[in-house]
């Protein structure tokens, strides 16, 4: 045997040793496995909220109407950032070593169709709170469909 067959038989045998499996115990439980969070999901829900007394009207009714719709507005965005996520972008401007200026913006895009009221809640004074919710498999078939939609515009 030469000197390359003797080191290659000793890592492989290194390599092979290393490998070994431990047996459960008896009262072991197996280790669950990791699925994604969306998996685990029946529902996804989103809350928004919004100010009545900031709502550009004269007439309290219209008010409290027009907090309840952007509460809803609000909570649709919530559930579209979910759903697609939350584009960032962010610029910082350092000068001698100290920041300047930071500067953040976010932008959330998509389509939310589907959806379902859970609740429309007065919360406090002056305040209203909305709450949706969307069905697990809608959620796959919205992102299926953007991805379809991204995929089309790299080729373009």
């Amino acid at each position: 045997m030469n000197i390359t067959t003797l080191l290659g038989t000793g890592c492989l045998l290194l390599t092979l040793g290393g490998c070994i499996s431990v047996p459960l115990q008896a009262n072991q439980e197996r280790p669950a496995p990791v699925n994604p969070l969306v998996e685990r999901i029946e529902n996804m829900t989103a809350t928004g909220y919004a100010v009545i007394g900031v709502q550009n009207h004269r007439n309290p009714a219209q008010q409290r109407l027009m907090a309840i719709r952007a509460s809803k507005l609000d909570a649709y965005r919530s559930l579209a950032e979910q759903v697609y996520g939350q584009y960032l972008d962010a610029n910082t401007t350092i000068a001698d070593m100290v920041v300047m200026s930071d500067n953040f913006r976010a932008k959330v895009e998509g389509v939310i169709y589907g959806a379902v009221v859970v609740s429309i809640t007065p919360v406090g004074e002056d305040t209203y709170e909305t709450t949706l919710s969307l069905d697990k498999g809608v959620v796959h078939s919205l992102r299926a469909l953007y991805l379809s939609q991204l995929g089309g515009r790299r080729t373009q």
